[in-house]
């Protein structure tokens, strides 16, 4: 084994290695090294012909990539595969089954991505409550052509403060979403606009990094897979019908044909201009199964709510919480759900059937915080109470 498998970046050594898959592949990956394991290995003056760089830097390119930039050892990986002039019928056949008559739409979706890697691009969602849609087969398509580029998270995933290994990809794909939280789709908004990223990982200091990832999604949940309000433009919602004629063999035969495809996607035009920051004009992605979510969702105030006292009891371990409806409107208001009272005041009595208290008393009350600590305040007040029984009933 030669010096080109092992690289030195900053002060720390690594060994290029082939990790066997599943699938028969291999992918190429990172392993930290020991100096005095590399000593017992080789020979004395084997360190000094190992590449030696500053640090590390991700810079995708998809027809001009280079794994090395000045001094620095470039984490994006190359696409592992070539254009060539050829047909693809299976993978047109099968974008136009996800995409139908927005298929024009779809193909310029690709194309940028593969093309402009840098670009903001609207969420993709895929949804559909029946099965052999080939939502999945998509998405392993995905993973065929960007590769190591290209992660699959799980809902948890967003939930940790540990993302140091999705922060540099150019797909995030959550197969099965369910983010039901304000929070969650809260972040996932964000991250799709954001130009710059707190990745932080375990034992280590957070640190501030280029964002460029893309989010591909899918469910089988057509109502509430995540929270999408009136107005909102960074989604784009296809609902994907079944397919005519079952193929087990599809994703190989897609993948067959990635050489073609890239090909084609180099020499297509373009069925749209830059219209928005994130290319598409709006109106042009609104679909009926996007308004189908946006329906569902005004009732999301409600759900909120529930989390909020769930979360707040949870954590400290208690039988039952007290409020007001200021102290529900102010917690709402932290997770960016403003509201008026009256609307929370119509769910606890005409929904719940709860009542405040006759007089005024002395209760504990807790505030969310920013960083999802509880605060704890004392207030006096004819608050509602709401017990584990009662809560339970509710879910």
């Amino acid at each position: 084994m030669g010096a080109d498998r092992y690289i030195r970046v900053g002060t720390t050594l690594y060994k290029i290695v082939q990790r066997p898959l599943i699938s028969g592949d291999f992918l190429e990956i990172r392993v930290p090294w020991n100096y005095e394991t590399l000593r017992q290995d080789h020979s004395k003056d084997f360190i000094s012909k190992i590449e030696k760089y500053d640090g590390f830097c991700s810079v995708p390119s998809h027809t001009d990539y280079k794994r090395t930039i000045g001094r620095f050892f470039n984490q994006y990986e190359p696409v592992p595969y070539s254009p060539l002039k050829g047909e693809c019928p299976a993978i047109l056949n099968m974008l136009r089954h996800i995409f139908e008559e927005q298929f024009e739409l779809g193909l310029d979706y690709l194309q940028l991505l593969y093309l402009k890697p840098m670009l903001r691009l609207p969420v993709l969602l895929l949804v559909s409550s029946e099965r052999n849609t080939g939502k999945t087969s998509f998405m392993n398509f995905f993973k065929a052509i960007f590769a190591g580029n290209m992660t699959f998270n799980t809902n948890e995933d967003f939930h940790s403060q540990f993302n140091a290994d999705w922060a540099n990809k150019l797909i995030i794909a959550v197969d099965e979403v369910l983010l039901d939280r304000k929070e969650d789709s809260e972040r996932i908004k964000n991250l799709s606009t954001a130009k710059s990223f707190k990745a932080e990982a375990k034992g280590k200091d957070r640190r501030e990094v280029e964002f460029f990832a893309k989010f591909v999604l899918s469910s089988n949940n057509e109502d509430c897979p995540v929270i999408i309000e009136p107005g909102e433009t960074r989604y784009w919602v296809r609902k994907v019908k079944p397919l005519v004629k079952e193929n087990p063999d599809l994703l190989e035969c897609l993948t067959k044909e990635i050489p073609h495809f890239l090909y084609f996607l180099q020499n297509r035009m373009l069925s749209t201009k830059k219209e928005s920051r994130m290319w598409f004009r709006h109106d042009l992605l609104v679909t009926d199964a996007l308004k189908r979510i946006i329906s569902y969702n005004k009732g999301k105030i409600e759900t909120e709510m529930l989390h909020i006292i769930s979360d707040i009891m949870l954590q400290r371990e208690l039988p039952e919480f007290s409020f007001c409806v200021v102290d529900m409107v102010e917690m709402l208001d932290q997770r960016k759900l403003k509201i008026e009272p009256s609307p929370v005041r119509r769910i606890l009595q005409n929904r719940w059937r709860l009542k405040p208290s006759e007089k005024p008393f002395h209760y504990t009350t807790y505030k969310i915080k920013y960083d999802g600590t509880l605060m704890e305040e004392h207030k006096t007040g004819r608050a509602y109470t709401v017990d584990r029984e009662k809560l339970d009933s509710i879910l």
